[in-house]
């Protein structure tokens, strides 16, 4: 018993490199930030903010959803009625071989960096010189207008170029030293930093943030909430677009920026009743296999109407709304794209199919639109089955497959045959058989959730109450992160390997100016 027990041992290394394998394309993986920590890759299905797990975790059946009542005498005629009226659907237990979609291109840097490339370099890659000029612009234009309607400000000189750099550097510091004022570098405690204070005066830093603007006023045909950040998203999602070729697979979903827990557990109560609750939703498609983001889309909560942030917590047609913004750039391309049980529905799916998207979906009875899917592959059994084991039905080249693992879990995908098996691999229980769909689902969202793990850690910390302004910090974040890993896949990662810290630390100082950035000869 024990030598069979040693057997499936020694198989179980074998099927994870099997399994992994198909996945090469992670080819970053868990060092992305040079360095290691907790991570969520025991469970396939984790997800990272608090709206995420519970979306996530409840997509088993064994969350609040009744079980099939146990068939009586007249179970078996209105068990043959069900399967006729899925077949009238188009639904069929007959399951046909379908090929993968076809992916020609290859992900990955568009533009080659020199091994000399600086930190500021790959930033400036996305927020280049002529954004901080517009800034730098906008910002005086703020600063002349408000002292017209409010009164004269003796202590403010217009602001330059270099001066702007400097500003971002040390907001962009909050990032590493998780400080959230930044007005403690200039402190004698803890947080403070001499040699960053002594760039800038406190009273110069404190002018530039209160009148600080990317666009100063709006125009009159301007309607768009994000107005005075709208220009600066553009600018960034043409950096994303002309830095950056995504692989196949990507993820859609609510990347996590919740409220830093220490400062919700060290703040007064005081604090905690001055800040203001976010007013945004911020969705992302990102690459499933370097976890550079490819596109931001900011939804607004604009009062409580039917298009609030409320609302689109709850209703998966807004959810489909994002999907669609999200994946506008997406059609003709072949792309892979793995969704979450809010987004996922048979209706978004055969739309984005017709346009050369292909998708695979973690589905919930519960939280999916699951109009034109058959009911009896929505409710559970009285008697689940054993582990691994799994049902499917296909209609045209759409799957809905229901798979057990200590709970039902449900997915709808048109990217993969639904003949062809995988393996999810758990340290204590072994290889668990599952339709390749469930391995590969597994296997991408898991590595986005350990990603998002990680760089969490470094968004900015500062927390200003304007939302415009909440928006364009969260945006900076992403840009520096997307920065570093264009700097892992460069040759100037060879020269000097820089954690992900260090990388920001390194930015921080060549935008102040403490570090040399010219080439080296």
């Amino acid at each position: 018993m024990a030598e069979g027990g040693g057997g499936a041992r020694r198989r179980a290394p074998a099927l994870l490199e099997a399994a992994r394998a198909r996945y090469e394309s992670l080819h970053i993986s868990d060092d992305v930030f040079g360095e290691s920590g907790p991570d969520s890759s025991g469970n396939p299905f984790y997800s990272t903010s608090a709206a995420s797990r519970s979306s996530s975790a409840g997509s088993s059946d064994d969350e609040a959803e009744r079980p099939s009542p146990a068939r009586g005498p007249g179970a078996p005629a209105a068990a043959q009625e069900s399967e006729d009226d899925e077949a009238g659907a188009g639904w069929s237990a007959t399951l046909r071989d379908r090929p993968a979609p076809r992916f020609e291109g290859t992900g990955g840097p568009i533009r080659k960096m020199p091994p000399s490339a600086s930190a500021v370099d790959f930033f400036q890659l996305f927020v280049p010189d002529n954004v901080l000029k517009n800034m730098v612009v906008q910002t005086n234009l703020y600063a002349k207008k408000f002292q017209e309607r409010f009164g004269s400000d003796g202590a403010w000189v217009d602001v330059t170029l270099p001066e702007m750099k400097v500003f971002l550097g040390y907001v962009i510091s909050t990032s590493t030293s998780h400080c959230e004022s930044v007005l403690s570098i200039w402190s004698g405690g803890f947080y403070s930093n001499r040699s960053l204070a002594l760039v800038m005066s406190q009273a110069r830093f404190e002018k530039i943030l209160k009148y600080f603007h990317v666009v100063a006023f709006r125009s009159s045909q301007t309607t768009h909430g994000l107005y005075k950040v709208q220009p600066f998203l553009d600018s960034l999602q043409n950096g994303f677009d002309a830095a950056f070729r995504p692989s196949q697979t990507q993820v859609l979903h609510e990347p996590l920026i919740d409220e830093d827990p220490v400062f919700i557990a060290t703040c007064t109560e005081r604090e905690l009743r001055k800040r203001k609750k976010r007013k945004f939703s911020l969705w992302v498609r990102q690459c499933s296999s370097t976890g550079f983001i490819i596109q931001i889309y900011v939804h607004l909560k604009e009062g409580g109407g039917p298009d609030g942030l409320d609302a689109l917590k709850n209703k998966p047609q807004l959810h489909s709304m994002v999907a669609r913004s999200l994946c506008r750039s997406a059609a003709g391309k072949n792309y892979i794209i793995f969704t979450g049980p809010s987004i996922t529905s048979l209706t978004l799916f055969e739309e984005f199919e017709k346009q050369g998207i292909y998708c695979c979906g973690l589905l919930s009875p519960r939280k999916s639109d699951c109009t034109g899917l058959p009911p009896s592959m929505l409710s559970s059994p009285a008697l689940p089955p054993a582990r691994g084991q799994h049902s499917i039905r296909m209609k045209g080249s759409m799957s809905l497959i229901c798979w057990y693992n200590k709970g039902h879990f449900r997915f709808l995908t048109n990217a993969y045959s639904p003949v062809q098996q995988g393996v999810i691999i758990k340290r204590r229980s072994g290889e668990i058989p599952c339709p390749l769909a469930v391995e590969a689902f597994a296997a991408h969202l898991s590595y986005i959730c350990k990603y998002d793990d990680k760089y969490s850690k470094y968004f900015i910390s500062h927390k200003p109450n304007k939302t415009w302004q909440q928006v364009f910090w969260f945006a900076i974040s992403i840009a520096i992160n997307n920065a570093y890993i264009l700097y892992k896949m460069s040759e100037a990662y060879h020269v000097k390997r820089y954690s992900r810290a260090q990388f920001g630390e390194r930015l921080v100082r060549e935008l102040l100016g403490l570090e040399d950035t010219s080439p080296s000869l």
